[in-house]
C-alpha cells in the first residue's frame, strides 16, 4: 500500500535519475528494502535508513527535512503508527541526526511493533547481542546516545582506513585458525553450554571478510584474537567493528575500540577505565545520564558497549596477569587482541579469558604477495608491459626459495606490516629499485631487513613532494633528519611512560617532577612579571614597575610552582582536558552542591595565596624602607591577613561562578586530537575573559569592604584608591593567566609544546602541524583524542634510534 514517504522516495529518485538498484547500492541497502519502501510494503523506515538514502541522492536541507516529515507521518494497516519509533523519529535529535550527512552507512533492520515486546536476536546472532531494556524512559535516549556513538565510531574508523590506504589497491588477505587449545576455555563454556551437554569444538577459522560471522557463532560473544607483530590484528579489529556497525541494529551493543595498552588494572577497574575512555574521545558523553551517572557509565553498565581491546601484549610488564584477572571477573561481551607469547605468559601465571575462543593469524603467501605487490607500483614502460620492477624479487623468491637472498627475505614478507612497509618504500617511491632486498651483502638476516624497511620508511614519507592537501594548503615542509629526530623523541617519550598513546597533554610528563615544576614556575613568572611591568606603567614609573614586575614576577612564580608541585607533579600526574564548556544563558544542570564546594575550594586557594603573596610583599616592602625586624615582621602580617582576606573573598566566588556556567558538551562531539585541543583552548579562553574582569570587580570591592572594619581592630591602615584599582587590574589579568598556564591543560600544552620543549630542540615551533602532517603520511595514526605510531615496532624502532642504539641503513 503506498504512502506518502513511498510517493516522495519514489519521486526523488526518478529525480536523481537513478533506478531502484542503484539507490540500493549508493545507500548500502538491499534493493528489496528500497522496493518495499517504494510500494509501502516496508511501512516502517528507521532514521538510519531515511538518512542514508537522502545522502544517496543528493538532497538539500530542505527536502531532507520534506522526507523525514514523509516518514514519520506514514501509517501502517489500519492508520495505526507502524512502529514504536515515531516519536524519537520526530525529536530534535532524530531530525537533527536525518538532516545531517551520514558519518558512516549503518545498515539496520526493521523495527519490531510495538505490540511484539523488544526485538528478537538475528538468526545466528547470541542473545547477549540484545541488551536487556531499561526502565521506561531510559531506553529511547541511551538508544539515541548509542546512534550517535555508532555514527561517530564508523565516521572516524572509516577515516582511519582512507588514511591506512587499506583498500589501495584492496586490503591484504588477513586469514586465521582456530587457535591453540590450551589458550582457549572449555568449549562447553564457550558455547554456553547447560552440564551434561554434548559439545564439541567450533570451527572459527576464516578471512577479513568473514570476522563478523566468526565472532557471531561464538555464543558467549568472547573472542581472543593471536598474531604476532605485524600480522594484522589491529587491521582485523577496524574490519570488525565497522561491519558489526554496517549490519548493527538499534538494540544492539556498539563496538568501540580501546587501545588496552594504557590500562592499569591495579589503579582502576576496566568499567570505569571504559567509562574514562569513552568521555576521553567523546566529551558529550560525560553529560549527566539517568541515574545521575554519565551517559558514558549509563552505555558501559547497560551493556550498549561492545568492547574491542586492541593490544593486550602493550601493557605494561606486571600487569598482564591482573588485567587477564580481572577481564575474568566480568562477563563482558569482548574482542580481545594479542601478540601469543605475551597472552600465553599471562594465561600461564592465572587461566585463560573466561568463555573466550581463540583465532591465530597465520602468514601471508608467495601468492597473497604476487597478487598484491605487482598492483602497487607503475607497469613497466619497456618491453613486457605488464611487468613491474618486482617481477625480480617475487621470482626469487618462487624460483629460488633456498637461496640466502630468498631465504632472508621471504619470512619478511610474511606480514601485512612489513609488506606495507616495501610498499611504502619501493612501489609509493620513484627511483628505488625492490631488488635492493636481494642484496645479502647489504642485509644478511631477516632481522636486518626489517631494520632497512622500518628506517627507511620515515626517509621515504618525508621525501619533498609538490602536492598540495584539501583546500589548496600546501603540505608543510619537515626536514627528514630533524623529522626523524622530533619522532624519536616523541617515540623515546611514549617509552618511558610505557604507552602508546600520544597526548598532547601529557608531552611534558616525559620530564622529571622537578623539572616539570621549574618550568612551568619558570613561564608563570615571566608571563605574570612581563604583564606586571607593562600594565603597572599606567600607574606607576617604568622603572619601579620595571622592579614591580619582577618581584611580582618572582613570588607569582614561586607560588604557582608550590601549588603545580602539590596538585599535580608531586601526586605523578597530569592535567586532563576538561569535558566541559562555559554556557552564559540557560540552565546548565550543575548541582547546587558542587558549586558550593568550588566556592569553599576558591576561598582556601585564594587565601592561602593572598596570605603568601601579602607577607612576602610585606617583607619586601620592610626591607626597602630599611625597617626594623618588629615593624617589618607586624607589617608583613598585617599584609598578609588584609591580601589573604581580599583574594579569598574574590577568588571563592569567581570559581563558583566558573562552576555554575559549567555545562557538558554536546553528545555528538566526537574528538580528535586537534579538535579537543581547540576545544579545551575556547574554553580556556573563554573562562579566562569570564574570570578576569570578575576577579578584578571582586578585588577593588573587596578593600572598599574590608579595609573600613580591620582599621577597627588592627589600627590604621592605608589603601589608597589608586592602590585598590592597580592590584584589582593587575591581579585581573595575573590571576587567572597563572592558572591557565599551571593548572590547565591547554596552559600546559603551551608551557611544554609550544615553549620548553621547541626551545630545547625536542620539538618543532608547530607541534600541532607536525603531529597532523605525520599522521597525513601514516608515520602516526588517531585513536580517539590521542595520536599512537601506526605500529609499536615503528615506535620501539624510533625510540631506539633516538636513543643511539643500531638502527637500519638508508636506501
Amino acid at each position: 500500500m503506498a504512502n506518502e514517504f513511498s510517493t516522495l522516495l519514489r519521486q526523488l529518485r526518478r529525480e536523481a535519475g537513478m533506478t531502484q538498484e542503484d539507490l540500493a547500492e549508493h545507500a548500502g541497502v538491499g534493493v528489496r528494502t528500497v522496493r518495499g519502501l517504494e510500494t509501502g510494503e516496508r511501512a516502517d523506515p528507521r532514521v538510519t535508513t531515511v538518512r542514508r538514502l537522502a545522502d544517496a541522492l543528493g538532497l538539500t536541507p530542505e527536502a531532507r527535512e520534506e522526507l523525514l516529515a514523509a516518514a514519520v507521518r506514514r501509517t501502517g494497516p489500519g492508520g495505526r503508527p507502524a512502529g514504536t519509533e515515531v516519536a524519537e523519529r520526530s525529536s530534535p535529535a532524530a531530525a537533527a541526526a536525518v538532516a545531517a550527512p551520514a558519518a558512516a552507512p549503518v545498515a539496520a533492520p526493521p523495527a519490531a511493533p510495538p505490540d511484539e515486546g523488544p526485538p528478537l536476536p538475528e538468526p545466528g546472532v547470541p542473545e547477549r547481542s540484545v541488551p536487556e531494556p531499561p526502565a521506561p524512559g531510559l531506553h529511547a535516549t541511551l538508544a539515541d546516545v548509542a546512534e550517535h556513538l555508532a555514527q561517530a565510531v564508523a565516521a572516524r574508523w572509516q577515516r582511519e582506513e582512507e588514511q591506512r590506504q587499506v583498500h589501495d589497491p584492496y586490503p591484504l588477505p588477513v586469514r586465521w585458525r582456530t587457535g591453540p587449545e590450551d589458550l582457549t576455555d572449555h568449549w562447553a563454556n564457550i558455547r554456553r553450554l547447560p552440564a551434561g551437554a554434548e559439545h564439541g569444538p567450533l570451527d572459527l577459522g576464516g578471512r577479513l571478510n568473514d570476522v563478523l560471522d566468526v565472532y557471531r557463532r561464538i555464543p558467549s560473544g568472547r573472542l581472543v584474537v593471536l598474531g604476532r607483530p605485524g600480522s594484522g590484528k589491529t587491521i582485523l579489529a577496524v574490519r570488525f567493528v565497522l561491519e558489526h556497525l554496517k549490519a548493527r541494529g538499534r538494540a544492539e551493543a556498539v563496538p568501540v575500540i580501546f587501545s588496552i595498552g594504557s590500562w592499569d588494572p591495579t589503579a582502576i577497574t576496566l568499567r570505569d577505565w571504559l567509562i574514562a575512555q569513552l568521555r576521553r574521545d567523546h566529551p558529550g558523553l560525560a553529560a549527566p545520564g539517568p541515574g545521575g551517572t554519565s551517559l558514558a557509565a549509563a552505555l558501559v553498565e547497560t551493556g550498549r558497549v561492545l568492547p574491542v581491546l586492541d593490544g593486550f601484549d602493550e601493557i605494561a610488564d606486571g600487569l598482564r596477569r591482573p588485567a587477564l584477572e580481572a577481564l575474568n571477573a566480568t562477563v563482558l561481551p569482548l574482542l580481545l587482541t594479542s601478540r601469543p607469547a605475551e597472552y600465553a605468559a599471562a594465561v600461564g601465571e592465572t587461566d585463560v579469558l573466561t568463555s573466550a575462543a581463540a583465532v591465530q593469524l597465520t602468514d601471508l603467501t608467495l601468492d597473497d604477495l604476487a597478487d598484491y605487490l605487482p598492483r602497487t607500483t607503475r607497469k613497466a614502460r619497456r618491453g613486457n608491459a605488464a611487468g613491474t620492477a618486482w617481477d625480480p624479487v617475487l621470482a626469487e623468491l618462487r624460483e629460488r626459495p633456498d637461496s640466502r637472498a630468498g631465504a632472508n627475505l621471504a619470512p619478511v614478507l610474511t606480514t601485512p606490516l612489513m609488506v606495507t612497509l616495501a610498499r611504502a618504500v619501493y612501489s609509493d617511491t620513484s627511483g628505488h629499485d625492490p631488488a635492493a632486498l636481494l642484496d645479502t651483502e647489504r642485509f644478511g638476516s631477516p632481522g636486518e631487513l626489517e631494520e632497512h624497511l622500518l628506517d627507511n620508511f620515515t626517509a621515504t614519507v618525508y621525501r619533498p613532494r609538490p602536492d598540495h592537501r584539501p583546500g589548496g594548503r600546501p603540505r608543510p615542509g619537515f626536514d627528514p633528519d630533524r623529522s626523524r629526530h622530533w619522532l624519536g623523541y616523541l617515540a623515546h617519550h611514549l617509552t618511558r611512560l610505557d604507552t602508546p598513546n600520544l597526548e598532547w597533554w601529557r608531552l611534558g610528563a616525559g620530564l622529571g617532577r622537578a623539572t616539570r615544576t621549574l618550568v612551568t614556575a619558570v613561564v608563570v613568572a615571566v608571563a605574570i612579571g612581563v604583564v606586571d611591568a607593562a600594565v603597572g606603567t599606567l600607574f606607576d614609573p617604568v622603572g619601579y614597575q620595571l622592579a614591580d614586575g619582577l618581584v611580582a614576577g618572582l613570588v607569582a612564580g614561586i607560588m604557582f610552582g608550590i601549588t603545580y608541585w602539590f596538585l599535580v607533579a608531586a601526586r605523578g600526574t597530569v592535567v586532563a582536558p576538561t569535558d566541559v564548556r562555559l554556557k552564559l544563558f540557560g540552565r546548565t544542570g550543575r548541582s547546587r552542591r558542587r558549586t558550593g564546594q568550588r566556592f569553599l575550594v576558591g576561598i582556601l586557594c585564594g587565601l592561602v595565596f593572598g596570605f603568601g603573596y601579602g607577607y612576602v610583599r610585606g617583607v619586601l616592602n620592610g626591607l626597602l624602607m630599611h625597617a626594623g625586624p618588629a615593624l617589618a615582621l607586624r607589617a608583613a602580617l598585617l599584609d598578609a591577613l588584609v591580601y589573604g582576606l581580599v583574594f579569598a573573598l574574590a577568588t571563592g566566588p569567581t570559581f563558583g561562578l566558573l562552576d555554575a556556567l559549567e555545562s557538558p558538551l554536546d553528545i555528538r562531539s566526537a574528538v580528535n586530537p586537534v579538535s579537543l585541543l581547540r576545544t579545551n583552548c575556547r574554553t580556556v579562553v573563554t573562562q579566562f575573559f569570564v574570570w578576569a574582569p570578575t576577579f578584578a570587580l571582586l578585588l577593588a570591592l573587596g578593600p572598599w569592604a574590608l579595609i573600613q572594619p580591620l582599621s577597627l581592630v588592627l589600627g590604621p591602615l592605608v589603601w589608597s584608591p589608586t592602590a585598590t584599582l592597580k592590584l584589582a587590574v593587575i591581579s585581573g589579568l595575573c590571576g587567572p593567566l597563572g592558572y591557565v598556564l599551571a593548572l590547565t591543560a591547554w596552559g600546559q600544552w603551551v608551557v611544554f609544546g609550544r615553549i620548553w620543549l621547541p626551545l630545547t630542540g625536542r620539538l618543532p615551533r608547530s607541534p600541532v602541524a607536525f603531529l597532523e602532517d605525520a599522521y597525513e603520511r601514516g608515520v602516526l595514526r588517531q585513536s580517539g583524542a590521542v595520536y599512537q605510531f601506526r605500529h609499536t615496532r615503528l615506535q620501539h624502532h624510533l625510540a631506539r634510534a633516538h636513543e643511539g642504539r643500531p638502527a637500519g641503513g638508508a636506501v
